[in-house]
């Protein structure tokens, strides 16, 4: 009677399996490309983000020693006191940024950093997906002087 009971269940045919790899497989052929091409989108997010955050530890170095750092110590001071150029006078135990390395942009390129900047007081700025100056599309540099 046990024996009967296992035999007697009945599996996947061929066509339903086959079926199901259809649908799957449809399903993913529609959805992917819309995934896909938000991965640009998440990036450039990413990197405006860090701007931002570079943007704010550069405000805090300015309110405890009256300057941002210049272009020669430039985004390594958030980090690490400067040696070379204006010494801060009250530099923050610890470095302004949480993290104590200076991220790459979304693409693995590093961020441009010039102070004193065309733009204002520095310039900090991502090349892009293509990591040359200007370009268009996912291509645009993202720079601190055009974000909202």
């Amino acid at each position: 009677m046990l024996v009967t009971y296992f035999y007697s269940k009945k599996g996947f045919s061929l066509l339903e399996i086959i079926v199901v790899v259809f649908i799957l497989s449809l399903l993913a052929a529609i959805v992917a490309p819309k995934i896909m091409g938000r991965t640009d989108d998440a990036k450039i997010a990413e990197a405006k983000i860090q701007i931002r955050n570079f943007e704010t530890a550069l405000k805090l170095f300015k309110l405890d020693n009256g300057f941002y750092p210049d272009t020669q110590q430039g985004l390594e001071a958030l980090i690490t006191k400067p040696t070379t150029g204006k010494i801060p006078p009250k530099y923050r135990d610890g470095g302004y940024l949480e993290h104590k390395k200076i991220p790459l942009d979304p693409w693995g390129n590093p961020y441009v950093y010039v102070s004193p900047g065309v733009h204002g007081e520095y310039d900090l700025f991502s090349y892009g997906a293509d990591g040359k100056e200007g370009g268009e599309g996912k291509d645009a540099d993202i720079k601190s002087w055009e974000l909202q």
